[in-house]
């Protein structure tokens, strides 16, 4: 069993066709036929129907594909920490993030990156949440993931600040001149709520702090990004819980933040598989530079 031959069988699987797929990886079709049926020798089965109009994944192919995958993004995984290690031009780092910290934290330490490693590209993926970052790390997406402290990880992990979580009102909201505001003193409000809202104790974090003070939050709109949930709020549909340093990149001034109190925070991490060396290194320690 070969890499090769594993990325053949996750194209053919992608394309859904072995005409499609040979022309994709620029072989011929006996040849690519060859290779996937010498896979199937070693791993002892059959892991595609072969059918009349395309391919289908057997039960053995569907055991194997994650497996299959995740040799494959390693295996590029590898080679891209070794070209950005040595600095090699189009060496690339993969970043998994939080869309609240693409927004936000990521623009300036990238511009710093540019300047500092200028043929090492970073390629950003942002995702929904805390749990979606554990999950694609796991899978080998990227090379290593910033966002809000996971509970469990069991590799390297690097705590490098904290973000407050803040209401974003309009100017003209009567709370707009005040410094802080206690959630208990909210239950007439209406909210906006955002799909990537984080969960505590399984249920949307605005859910259980306002339960906490004895009422259910009134949602009045529902966002799928954060970054849109504070423009809402900044043309006053209604409240939102944002973290801080991404309000100025989804609006720039035009709203007021408060500080709730007690204040919101959350520990910030960068994490990995493997240990943080080379280009992961350089990046977690602009991360960690204020």
């Amino acid at each position: 069993m070969s890499l090769r031959q594993m990325e053949y069988f996750l194209t053919v699987v992608e394309e859904s066709s072995f005409t499609r797929a040979a022309e994709a990886l620029h072989v011929t079709q006996p040849a690519l036929s060859h290779q996937i049926k010498a896979l199937e020798r070693s791993v002892g089965g059959e892991l595609l129907d072969r059918m009349p109009r395309g391919v289908r994944l057997t039960a053995m192919g569907r055991a194997f594909l994650p497996h299959a995958q995740l040799a494959v993004r390693s295996a590029r995984q590898a080679e891209r920490a070794a070209r950005a290690a040595a600095g090699a031009a189009g060496g690339e780092l993969h970043i998994a993030t939080v869309h609240a910290l693409a927004v936000g934290l990521l623009p300036g330490v990238a511009a710093r990156w540019r300047a500092a490693h200028p043929g090492v590209q970073l390629v950003v993926r942002e995702y929904s949440s805390t749990e979606a970052l554990e999950e694609q790390l796991e899978r080998g997406v990227a090379d290593l993931a910033v966002g809000p402290e996971p509970k469990e990880w069991t590799g390297p992990l690097l705590p490098f600040g904290r973000e407050e979580i803040v209401l974003v009102v309009p100017f003209d909201d009567p709370l707009a001149g005040r410094g802080t505001v206690r959630l208990a003193e909210l239950s007439d409000r209406g909210w906006v709520r955002c799909a990537m809202e984080p969960l505590v104790q399984g249920q949307p974090v605005l859910d259980w702090a306002c339960g906490l003070v004895g009422y259910t939050p009134r949602t009045v709109v529902r966002t799928e990004h954060t970054s849109t949930a504070v423009r809402m709020a900044a043309a006053g549909v209604g409240i939102v819980a944002a973290p801080s340093h991404m309000v100025g990149g989804a609006v720039g001034e035009d709203c007021v933040l408060l500080s709730l109190d007690p204040p919101w925070h959350r520990q910030l991490a960068v994490w990995s598989r493997v240990p943080l060396t080379g280009a992961a290194a350089a990046f977690t320690d602009l991360l960690r530079t204020p």
